[in-house]
């Protein structure tokens, strides 16, 4: 079992006032982590440490930095075990995801401790008696709030791009995976100067009072309602909000494409890490032409995925991160029933312990339906049946959200038509999950706002300052 510590100030232990919070396996229960829950005073303590480190971490070289992350992504990598071991036993995802998440976020750290040096400003084309810069410099303190579903490789991201650019960072992992924040704290603490990194544990009350301190930036990936309470409390304060929120991403299967692929697809896209992914496909619309095939393979594929804790090699399914997370899923099912949506498989919360939940596969499904509508966040699939390409991308604009999109086509025409019309950051054609390193994307609506990811989240995290040097009043210096 974790006894998670808070790091405030370059001191361990720090805090915890508020009483703790514990956590268990959505598996079968078990406790896992035992976590300080920091008061509204000493979440003002980590912002004023944090303040005064900001001058010493800006004016180091950025050479350095970068060497300094670098070790840093050696340093997390050598513990990458038990980070996916935490990961798999706080929220539930099969080991080897797990495993697949920290080799990510040792990626991203080892990608932006290559490219953080290499950023510069430029010059500007003015009199040939001055000199004219553009020069980018770090913002100052980044508040960075991040998620359970992925946590460490969404961790390193916004960790890896604030520190390399010179800001220091108060970071608040999630009340649902706050060991595996820990864990991840602790390895960077131990390449970092003190101070630069801190660490903060507890629920959404702890992350929206440090959201309302005057940080310079509020970076977050986690819900829509929390990210929106967060850009009001960025109106105030005058801080940078970075959001990535969250999604209800199409799938679009067109006519004419092969329906045991397009079933492979789909159920990667709907249950892969048991929905619990931001762009996790949340709604599918089918063309009429196969939807009966497409549907039976589906619903076979659903049925035959093989659910347990996430720790066992067999498992293909694991658990929701708890059960209060498995009631909201269920309950969109149970409404999307009731208003007419059918059921082909799944559906119902399994007997025993844990917050496991079935692959679940809906039709008859209508635009007005919640399931349909919001986002969902589990393992859920339904299905809308449509009788043109034209209708398909008109429905699956319709939402309050713009994350990212899918579409399975054999025509040139349709995909590009989907690249434009859609209204949403990324558009994938014939693959649900993949791309090139370092794709980042504007989402759209609902979804947030600000590059998360890639090379310009650099830009995201830096202030450019213009600088006009000109000679004094004789012309010469």
């Amino acid at each position: 079992m974790y006894r998670v510590e808070q790091l405030i100030g370059g001191v361990w232990g720090a805090g915890g006032d508020g009483g703790d919070l514990a956590v268990t396996d959505p598996a079968d229960g078990r406790p896992v982590s035992t976590v300080p829950v920091a008061t509204a005073d000493e979440v003002a303590k980590a912002v004023a440490a944090a303040r005064g480190a900001a001058p010493g971490w800006a004016a180091t070289d950025p050479a350095q930095r970068g060497e300094v992350l670098r070790r840093a992504a050696d340093a997390v990598a050598a513990v990458a075990e038990e980070l996916a071991h935490a990961t798999t036993a706080e929220m539930g995802k099969p080991l080897d995801d797990a495993r697949g998440g920290v080799a990510a976020g040792v990626g991203t750290l080892r990608q932006y401790a290559e490219l953080g040096p290499l950023r510069g400003g430029r010059t500007l084309h003015g009199a040939r008696s001055a000199v004219d810069l553009m020069v980018p410099e770090p913002r100052g303190v980044v508040a960075a709030i991040t998620p359970w579903n992925d946590p460490v490789a969404v961790a390193c991201g916004l960790l890896g791009a604030a520190l390399v650019t010179g800001n220091v960072v108060v970071f608040k992992p999630s009340e649902r995976s706050p060991a595996t924040g820990w864990l991840l704290a602790r390895a960077l603490d131990g390449v970092l100067p003190p101070g630069v990194l801190s660490l903060l544990t507890g629920g959404a009350q702890v992350g929206a009072a440090l959201a309302a301190q005057e940080v310079d930036v509020v970076a977050h990936v986690g819900s829509t309602a929390t990210g929106r309470a967060i850009a009001a409390a960025c109106v105030g304060s005058g801080a940078k909000a970075l959001l990535e929120n969250g999604g209800s991403d199409p799938l679009i299967v067109d006519a004419g494409i092969d329906p045991v692929w397009a079933a492979e697809q789909a159920a990667l896209g709907a249950f892969a890490n048991a929905g619990q992914i931001c762009v996790a496909v949340e709604r599918i619309y089918v063309h009429r032409d196969l939807a009966e095939d497409f549907v039976d393979l589906l619903a076979e594929r659903a049925g035959a995925l093989r659910a347990g804790p996430g720790r066992d090699p067999d498992t293909e399914l694991g658990p929701l991160v708890d059960r209060r997370h498995r009631d909201h899923v269920h309950g969109q099912v149970t409404a999307a029933l009731a208003e007419g949506a059918r059921l082909r498989v799944g559906g119902t919360v399994p007997d025993g312990p844990g917050a496991f939940y079935p692959a679940t596969v809906l039709t008859d499904c209508a635009d007005e339906m919640v399931v349909v509508r919001e986002e969902t966040f589990g393992p859920v699939a339904p299905v809308v049946v449509v009788d043109s390409f034209s209708d398909a991308l008109k429905r699956a604009s319709r939402s309050p959200y713009g994350l990212s999109a899918t579409v399975l086509t054999g025509s040139m025409s349709h995909a590009q038509r989907a690249c434009r019309e859609l209204p949403v950051g990324t558009v994938k054609v014939n693959a649900v999950f993949g791309g090139a390193p370092g794709g980042a994307a504007h989402p759209r609506r609902g979804s947030g706002q600000g590059f998360g990811y890639g090379p310009e989240l650099l830009d995201e995290l830096t202030a450019t300052k213009v600088v006009h040097l000109a000679a004094p009043a004789g012309g010469h210096w």
